[in-house]
């Protein structure tokens, strides 16, 4: 389980998480949603260890977070996307998703003269795992172009791929469907489908309620900070308040 018990984040005299707690299955998927500035951005980041809560604690499979930097949480199985993706634009698509390969022996210096073989070996295994999620995430022909050609709906695929490098167990996705066109949209949830079926978890962030109910069987509703509701889809959809959220939000 991914655990955040009590967790408070303030900025100065506001409150942008109060008092969260929830925990959700690894190797299910699980929807956050909620209007804007509900906190759930915030959430992220404070789970991913971008941000430290102001108090309150975050476990994943029972061990605490609280002190790992994001880095380690992403050695032990916590990967996340951005909301606004960001690939180094420069760098070829390939070039991007082999940044996500993790525990490589080559990144210390003195391996590359020790056991240059080793690293030989790795490089080639990183590079055929890279071209086979490219390939999976339905780039493969953009595979040696540099990620500044990709759309906003590739971007995001990009980014799916180089986040299943680190190995996760259970990734965090930023508003997958946002500015994404239907085609390719249909091929997100497709893939994070058959990534679930495989045994890798998600926890997404979303506003496309259609996607949210195509994917989640459980989802929690954020507002003003705080947790407002946990529960399927249509129980969710079908509480007053959570229609009164979200239309505050718009309003």
């Amino acid at each position: 389980m991914l655990e955040a018990c009590g967790v408070t984040r303030r900025f100065g005299g506001m409150r942008a998480v109060d008092d969260v707690s929830f925990a959700v299955p690894l190797d299910g998927i699980t929807g956050l949603i909620g209007p804007n500035g509900a906190g759930k951005t915030t959430i992220f980041n404070l789970l991913a260890g971008n941000l430290a809560p102001t108090r309150g604690t975050i476990r994943m499979g029972g061990r605490s977070l609280d002190h790992l930097r994001a880095d380690r949480r992403v050695a032990l199985g916590l990967a996340r996307t951005f909301q606004i993706p960001r690939p180094f634009a420069a760098m070829s698509v390939l070039e991007n998703v082999l940044l996500g390969a993790q525990r490589q022996a080559g990144e210390r210096f003195l391996m590359n003269w020790l056991v240059p073989r080793r690293i030989e070996r790795e490089e080639r295994a990183n590079i055929e795992r890279a071209e086979a999620l490219i390939e999976f995430v339905t780039l493969s022909r953009l595979s040696r172009a540099p990620a500044r050609m990709l759309s906003g709906g590739q971007r995001k695929l990009l980014e799916l791929a180089r986040a299943l490098m680190t190995e996760p167990r259970l990734v965090l996705l930023d508003e997958p469907a946002a500015g994404v066109a239907p085609a390719l949209l249909d091929t997100i949830a497709d893939r994070i489908l058959a990534l679930n079926a495989s045994g890798v978890g998600f926890l997404v962030i979303e506003h496309n309620m259609e996607f949210v109910a195509r994917l989640c069987r459980r989802v929690m509703v954020m507002a003003s900070g705080r947790l407002l509701r946990d529960g399927t889809p249509d129980e969710v959809l079908a509480d007053p308040h959570v229609v009164d959220a979200f239309l505050g939000g718009a309003a």
